[in-house]
Parts: C-alpha cells; structure tokens; sequence
C-alpha cells in the first residue's frame, strides 16, 4: 500500500512541472486505469493527527475502519474544497449532513487534502531547487576548468599563465551581463503575466555550459539563454496562455479532465440503447437522457438552469484513411479546412502534450473555436475546449474536446452565445480498401432563448449543430479533396482547364464560399460592423465594413445583408430551383435582364448531383459579347445545401484558369443556404402547421454589395434602404415562383 501511494505522489509531482511535458504525464494518458484520489479514500477516525492514537489497532481492526468515498461524495468534497480549504465546524457538520459521512470522516478528509497538497508544492520546489544546485555545480566545475586551461583566441593554443586574471575577468563579466539580461526579462515577463516569476523556472536551451574563449572574441552559452530561443507557452508550472487571459492552472487537473472526457467518449460512442435511441427516420441517434444521467456524472458540473441540452450521435465512412483523418484533427488551420461552412473561427491556445514518440497519440491540446449554423438568426457558438487524441487499438483512434472556461471575465460578457461542450468527438477506425469509419458524438448544453424561434426545432434535433452535419460535411470535404487530387477528371466534368487551373478556380470557389459565409453570420473571424435602422425588416440583419486595401475584396465600402424564412417546398426542390440556369431569371434581379444564361465551364467536386463549380456567361439579348462571367459554387448533403455565386472580372479569371493566384481577384459574393425545418415540425403558414410535420424548408438569403467605391466614401441611408428594397424583391420573387409547386 505505501509502495502504491508513492507510485501515485510520484505521478502527481511529474505532472506539476514546467509546460515542456515527460514521459510520465504521457504514461498517465495511456493508462486508462489511472485516476486521482485526492485524498477520497480515508480511514474512518484516523488522519495525519490521530495516526499514533491508531497505532494499537490490529490489522484486522484497521480493514475494518477502511472507508472509500463514492464518486458523488468525492466530487462534492473537492469542490468545496476549491472554494474553501479550511471549512469551519458549521460547514463540516453541513458537509457530513449532506453527504450521509460522520463529522470526523469530513474533518480527515480535508486534512489530508491540505497535507498532500502541500507534500506535492514541497516536491515541486525541492525538485527546482536541486535542479538549480546542479546547474550551479556544473557551472562552477566548468569555469574551474577553463580558468585552469586557458586558450588563446588568436592562435588556439594554451594562453600564458599572465593571461589568466585577464581572461577570467572578461569571463565574469559577460556571465553578469548575460544574467542581468535574464533577470530583465524575467522583469518584464513578470508584468505581462501579472505575477512573480522566477528565473530558476525558466529551462536552460543549452545542454551545457561552455565556457570556452571563441576564436572569433565571443563567449558562448555562460548561464545565458541562446539567442532565438523564445520562451515557451506555459513558462511555470501549468501556466496557460489563453488569449488575453492569463490563468494559472494545474496541468494535472486538465489531464484528469481530458482522460475523463476521453473514457466518456468511448463508452457513447460504443453504447447501444436504451442509451442511445433511434430518430424516426431511422437514420440517426439522439441520447436517453435519463439514462445518461444515471450512468455518467457530469465532468463539468451541472448544467446551469437557462441552458438545454442536445446531443446526437452518427457514423459514416469517408474516403480518408485514420492517420491522415487524425493528422487533420489536430492542425488547427487544416481542422477548420474539412469543415469550411462550419468553423468560422479556429485558434491554438497552447501544447499541454506533444504526443508519444512522435505521434498524435496523447497529444492533448487547448484551443478556441467559433462553430456557426448559416443564419444571422442564430448566434455563432464559441468556445474554448481541450483536444485530446488516443490511439484505442491498432487501427482505432478518439479525438475527444471537452469545454474549459478558465479566466472567463463575467462583467465582461462575449456577444456570441453562451453554451459548452460536453465530452464530444469521433472514433476512427480503419477499413480494408482505405477508407475509415467514423463515429461521431456531439453533446451541446446552451442558452436557447438567444435562438430564433424558426431555428429552435432544428437546432434542438442536432440538424443545426449535430453529429450528423459534421459527418456529412466531413465526408463531402473528403470527397471534394479526394477528386481534386486524383489525375483523372469525372465522367461529367467537361471543362477543359488543366489541373493547375481546375485547383486555382476550386481555391477561388472556397474563398468565395468563406467570405459568404462570414457575411451571414457575426463572427470575429472577420471584421463586420452591425447596423441598426428603423427602416429593416426584424428579421433583416444589415452589416458593413470597409475594406483599405486587403487584396481580394474590392475598395471601398461593403454591405451584407441577409434573413431566413421558411417555404413551404423540400429542401431538394428548392436547391435544384435555384441552382438551375435556365429558372435563374425567376429570382436574380440584377441580371434577369442580361439575357440568356450559359455554363462555360464545370468542375466536379463529388458524386452527389449538384456538388461543384461552374463558370456561368450571360449574353446579351441581341446576341452581343458576354457581359458578364459569374463564379458559383453549389453544395449538397442530408444536412443542406447551398448555392453562391459572384460576377469575377474575365481578365483575373483568365490568369485563374490558367493555374495562376486567385488570392487577388475581387470577390462580393451572395447566395443561399437551404436547412430542412427539422423533423416532424410544423410551421407557421404551412398545411400542416398543427404540429403533424412540416417537411418544408429553411431559406437564408445573403446579399454583398460594393455602395462606395471612393477611399473617402461615406455610408448613407440611402445605401442601406437599396440593399434593403433589393433584399426584399429577392426574396418576393423566390415566394412567387415556387407558389405553384407544393
């Protein structure tokens, strides 16, 4: 028993080092056995006070007196313990009341905590100051020998014995500039962190101190930190950097949260009902969560009052295999590439883990992420979230994200909308022909209020922010990729580019597609000011920004203005409305009257009709030379669709599709994003309004316009109210001609 808690201290001290992680915290994350007492386990009557008066006991009679606290006990114990580590009679005797344990019990159970606790810091800082002993030692043994072996810098060869004062004396010097240089920084770190920081806690990049004299009149690595050497993300004992936040937090805690999450995760993904229960398409899952509640306790804590829950669950293979998919999971930027309708927003926070032997398995990272469903009715969902990744099994992976809310200011409260991520994440699992089957768990709780009532039904069924639409995104990116990168074209792909040109014209699509997207929804992910006028529509969401000089977007002053409404038609009826070129007059407004609409060009992105990007050319009416060349992208899955589109100037989309830049050609997209109502929901005006199932859809139209071109152009209220008229038509144009089709 003594052998084992040793074990166990020893665990807990590695994982309160420095940020630069060790082999131990790795053995932590691989071992699913592992967990963290925290003085839960206790002898009833005996604690660090009362170990003598126990001393008479037999060991029959101790076994008997062995208690282990519940779970339920446990998580109670430490977070009141967080809050008050000393608790007082009265809040002992409330503890134990609450509990069901005797006052004694209770009264230990805090003494121990306090005594391993402090048993822990003790460790840590004996640890820091042996390790600056030796760094001392060594130092010290190293200028010995080169004060008794001096080398000339000129000649190499052994310096005369009237040398040595002089050499050692310059010596000293540059070992007190290089540590008054240290102390300074460590000065300045101390101010941007907002506490004390010691220079013993910095690691040393040299391996050694060498002490030699260079050849070239230089002193290299004298106590020093080597020049390019920049600090690292964590710079103390479980220092976080988080944004503007600067927390300092137990890297051992954020361990114990993700292995949590981690083992949650598993045992989702892999449970069967009554856990899970079938939606009544028969194709996707929705958690029981009265039997989630009785298998799991809550890792974050109870969910608070105004918040609801939606969690869901789906799998689907896609054309990727495991280590590829996974490499993808854990780099931020190509995480936010797989799922670009859907992460407006993806920021690395800091490294807790590297990984084992260079892999991805163990890498625990923490990072912030914007998560958006495409209506100016529904709030962008931030939140910051450790990943974890595990390898399960030969060919089986998890990545699990679990929310953290550290340094959260609430007088300062963020516009987005507030809500956490349970333990949530994918199973990927390797298959014969190499692909990977994935299963997907997601696990919301939110403030629901802040959603549009057209959206609620939807967003509560996981349509919105579910498991399902990230499979069908992932699998429709992958697909998308998987084209791209093979050397033969489609069957219907009948444009002529070369591959160079097809990947330029597919990488202008995207970019078109994300500033779309980014005018749709409020985002930090790039700069939109909102506007408030009494002449909008309530559901009329105007935004603007002006752009000085960004390549891509066109000088001057831009508009976006978007709004959802339901129709009464399926989604695959109106997608394949307005994605047709020959119907394109019925709702396009600024060039129903240009003439005739042709496709010049088309490139394939997957196998589902309706997936790629063409080049569209209106002709005049009398036959005249094109007047205008439109790019457009249209996208489909079980989750939605969408269709946008953009004039591009035909000189910058020759050198396109040639294979050159497309980051300078200017872009002010506009489109649609179509959303099923959600399941069996009627809606206000639909036949079936009383409740039976809607079966319509969800339409959002946004629209970009460019109304000041001159550096020093002004917005006016005439500006606003065009794009407002221009909106509105649109949108009357779309009612009308779908009118006639039930």
């Amino acid at each position: 028993m003594l052998l084992k808690k040793k074990e166990m201290e020893g665990h807990v001290e590695m994982g309160l080092l420095g940020d630069n992680f060790d082999p131990s915290l790795i053995a932590r994350i691989r071992d699913d056995g592992y967990e963290s007492r925290s003085g839960s386990d206790n002898f009833d009557g005996v604690s660090g006070e009362d170990d003598q008066d126990a001393g008479d006991d037999t060991p029959a009679q101790r076994s008997k007196k062995y208690h282990r606290h519940t779970p339920h006990q446990i998580q109670e114990l430490e977070t009141f313990f967080k809050e008050c580590p000393h608790p007082d009679e009265k809040q002992r005797l409330e503890l134990s009341r609450r509990l069901g344990l005797e006052t004694k019990q209770v009264k230990f159970w805090f003494q121990n905590r306090r005594t391993q606790m402090k048993t822990q810091l003790e460790r840590h800082e004996n640890l820091i100051l042996r390790q600056e002993n030796d760094k001392l030692r060594a130092e010290n043994s190293m200028m010995k020998e080169a004060m008794a072996n001096p080398i000339c810098n000129n000649c190499g060869s052994p310096a005369i014995p009237g040398q040595i004062s002089f050499e050692e004396h310059q010596l000293r010097i540059e070992n007190a500039r290089l540590k008054d240089e240290l102390n300074r920084i460590c000065s300045l770190a101390n101010k941007f962190l907002g506490r004390p920081i010691s220079t013993m806690a910095l690691p040393s990049s040299n391996s050694g101190l060498e002490l030699a004299i260079g050849r070239n009149n230089t002193v290299s690595g004298i106590g020093g930190i080597r020049a390019g050497s920049g600090f690292p993300m964590g710079l103390d004992m479980g220092m976080m950097m988080m944004g503007n936040d600067q927390v300092q937090v137990e890297r051992s805690m954020l361990i114990d949260l993700a292995l949590s999450a981690m083992e949650e995760l598993m045992k989702m993904a892999q449970g069967d009902a009554p856990l899970w229960i079938k939606t009544l398409d028969g194709e996707n899952e929705v958690l029981n969560f009265e039997e989630y509640t009785r298998i799991f306790l809550p890792c974050l804590g109870p969910k608070p009052p105004a918040y609801v829950t939606e969690a869901t669950r789906a799998s689907g293979v896609v054309m990727v295999n495991s280590l590829a998919l996974i490499e993808a999971f854990m780099d931020m930027n190509r995480w936010a590439e797989m799922f670009p309708t859907m992460i407006a927003r993806a920021v690395p926070l800091d490294v807790i883990s590297n990984g084992l032997g260079g892999t991805r398995n163990g890498t625990l990272l923490a990072m912030e992420a914007e998560v958006q469903l495409l209506s100016p009715l529904v709030p962008v969902r931030q939140t910051r979230f450790l990943r974890l990744c595990k390898q399960q099994a030969e060919n089986l992976w998890a990545v699990v994200d679990v929310s953290i809310e550290f340094g959260r200011d609430p007088t300062n409260a963020h516009p987005f909308v507030t809500c956490r991520r349970l333990p949530s994440g994918c199973l990927v699992q390797d298959m014969p022909n190499g692909y990977s089957k994935v299963t997907w768990v997601e696990h919301w709780q939110y403030d629901e209020n802040v959603v549009h009532q057209l959206y609620r039904p939807m967003v509560g069924a996981g349509i919105g922010f579910g498991a399902h639409r990230w499979i069908a995104t992932l699998q429709r990116q992958c697909e998308c990729l998987a084209i791209l990168l093979s050397s033969s074209m489609p069957a219907d792909d009948h444009t002529t580019l070369s591959q160079g040109g097809r990947r330029s014209m597919v990488k202008l699509a995207q970019r078109m597609m994300d500033n779309f997207c980014s005018g749709l929804v409020a985002s930090s992910a790039r700069r939109w000011d909102s506007l408030h006028v009494g002449t909008l529509g309530e559901d009329v969401k105007v935004m603007t920004r002006k752009n000085e000089g960004e390549p891509g977007d066109p000088p001057g002053i831009m508009l976006s203005a978007a709004t959802s409404f339901w129709l009464p038609v399926s989604p695959q009826t109106l997608f394949d409305f307005l994605r047709d070129d020959r119907r394109r007059f019925e709702w396009d407004i600024l060039s129903s009257g240009a003439g005739t609409m042709q496709e010049v060009a088309l490139i394939v992105k997957g196998q589902t009709p309706g997936n790629c990007v063409s080049l569209l050319r209106t002709n005049g009416v009398n036959g005249n030379e094109t007047s205008m060349v439109i790019l457009q992208e249209t996208c489909a899955d079980a989750t939605g669709s969408m269709v946008v589109y953009a004039p591009v100037d035909v000189q910058s989309l020759n050198v396109v599709m040639s294979g050159g830049d497309s980051s300078y050609v200017a872009l002010l997209p506009s489109g649609f994003a179509i959303h099923p109502d959600g399941p069996n929901v009627g809606r206000k005006g639909s036949p079936d309004s009383g409740g039976s199932g809607g079966g319509g859809s969800v339409l959002t139209v946004g629209l970009q316009i460019l109304v000041n071109s001159l550096p020093s152009g002004k917005l006016t209220v005439e500006s606003i109210e065009t794009v407002n008229n221009l909106m509105t038509a649109t949108v009357e144009k779309i009612k009308e001609a779908l009118r006639s089709v039930g």
